[in-house]
């Protein structure tokens, strides 16, 4: 578990580094918000997105942990293409195959998840290693500042592979570095034994496990008045999650005048804080609302923290730099905490067999609709609505509170409609 937490730290700070790095790559590459909106969503999202599906399925018939190395490589080479690129284009190939790489993670790491623990533990098991991304995204705004200031200052003078390199560039080549000592690590784990929980609403005749697709979607398809609302109500939330992890640093940059270094030091300390309460704490509250009240319990817990997080989806009535940190801290708290619950809740649901899969749908929900929605539109908002850099504040309560208010319905109710589904 803490192998894949740090998997999970690694791949979300690659994906989230780039929002350190908006004003240096756009000057430096004379690129545009909406571009660098692009690069930081569409370009990552889509293949993401595209890729993680066959590689869901893959996690469900071949060796996991199998899948886990084989994405941690590619990921890792995608991050150091990056940080060579020599132009948009080279960057968006980069974030391209980041993108496949990194789709690999969740739907094997989870299916493992699953075998290793029972259902009254895998709450916080699933925090554990949610926290993990959560934290990767703080860990991109503190380390990457920290990168930056160094490189900025002649740090990595005479350094082999960074010597001579643009600040930004360092950040991204020594986040490529990092994936090889991971690849070490990993090697020794085992690959558990798969165990069968088919749901009793959609077991097989006699009992049978199912393995082929066809077999897999029927299953599925037997409890999806619940799947599809909590997939949704995920991808709602990712939004917020993604925008404002992509955007507040320039935010807070533009129109308070926060240094990099600064900004790193305080947004992403504040977001890991709040990341590893709210995931660990989460997955723990939800193994003893699904004790005392089944299925049902674990999404109410989902919908308490959706609705608790709306209000900070206002950031345009900030009106200080404490303001935006402490509303990206709060958002980061109970969204955080319902999309644990909710990649939980629906593992108890469906066959072992179709786990990875499913993990997979949140996944293409999340990223190609949070991080391609929310990243990319926040941008192309902030361009062509308001045509003004200062107005990201705004732009950002127009994208994430509409589709969070939205959330909070769904998720009540998948709570109500999850009372006829057996754990």
């Amino acid at each position: 578990m803490s192998l894949f937490c740090v998997a999970a730290v690694l791949s979300y700070t690659d994906r989230q580094i780039l929002s350190l790095l908006v004003d240096p790559i756009r000057d430096d590459l004379g690129i545009s918000d909406t571009q660098i909106g692009v690069l930081q969503g569409v370009a990552f999202a889509l293949i993401y997105s595209i890729a993680g599906l066959p590689l869901g399925r893959l996690a469900d018939i071949l060796p996991r942990r199998a899948v886990i190395w084989a994405g941690v490589g590619l990921w890792s080479v995608g991050t150091l293409l990056c940080g060579y690129a020599p132009s948009f284009w080279v960057l968006f190939a980069g974030r391209l195959i980041v993108g496949v790489g990194e789709a690999a993670l969740a739907p094997a790491a989870m299916s493992m998840i699953a075998d290793m623990f029972p259902a009254e533990r895998r709450g916080l098991a699933t925090g554990v290693f949610v926290m993990g991304m959560t934290i990767g995204g703080g860990v991109a705004i503190a380390i990457g500042g920290a990168v930056l200031g160094l490189a900025a200052s002649g740090g990595f003078q005479g350094v082999p592979l960074l010597d001579g390199l643009a600040a930004w560039r360092a950040v991204l080549v020594l986040l490529g570095l990092a994936g090889l000592p991971l690849l070490l690590a990993l090697l020794p784990i085992r690959e558990p034994a798969r165990r069968s929980e088919v749901s009793a609403g959609v077991a097989l005749a006699g009992g049978r496990e199912a393995t082929a697709l066809r077999e897999i979607v029927a299953q599925l398809a037997a409890v999806r008045a619940v799947l599809i609302p909590v997939i949704v109500c995920c991808a709602f939330m990712s939004v917020g999650d993604f925008a404002l992890i992509a955007w507040a640093p320039a935010l807070l940059s533009r129109r308070y005048a926060m240094t990099p270094d600064a900004v790193g030091l305080a947004l992403g300390s504040l977001v890991v804080v709040a990341g590893v309460v709210a995931t660990v704490a989460g997955g723990v509250i939800s193994d003893v609302a699904v004790k005392r009240y089944g299925p049902p319990g674990r999404i109410w817990v989902a919908t308490v923290c959706t609705v608790l997080a709306f209000p900070f989806a206002l950031v345009s009535l900030t009106s200080s730099s404490s303001q935006v940190l402490a509303a990206v801290t709060l958002w980061t708290l109970f969204s955080s905490a319902a999309g644990t619950i909710g990649i939980t809740a629906v593992q108890e649901i469906v066959p072992n067999r179709a786990r990875g899969l499913t993990v997979s749908f949140i996944s293409f929900g999340n990223i190609l609709l949070g991080l391609g929605g929310g990243a990319t539109l926040t941008g192309y908002v902030t361009d062509h609505v308001f045509a003004d850099p200062l107005a990201i504040g705004q732009s950002l309560t127009l994208v994430i509170a509409p589709l969070a208010g939205a959330a909070a319905l769904l998720f009540l109710h998948a709570s109500r409609t999850a009372r006829s589904v057996s754990r």
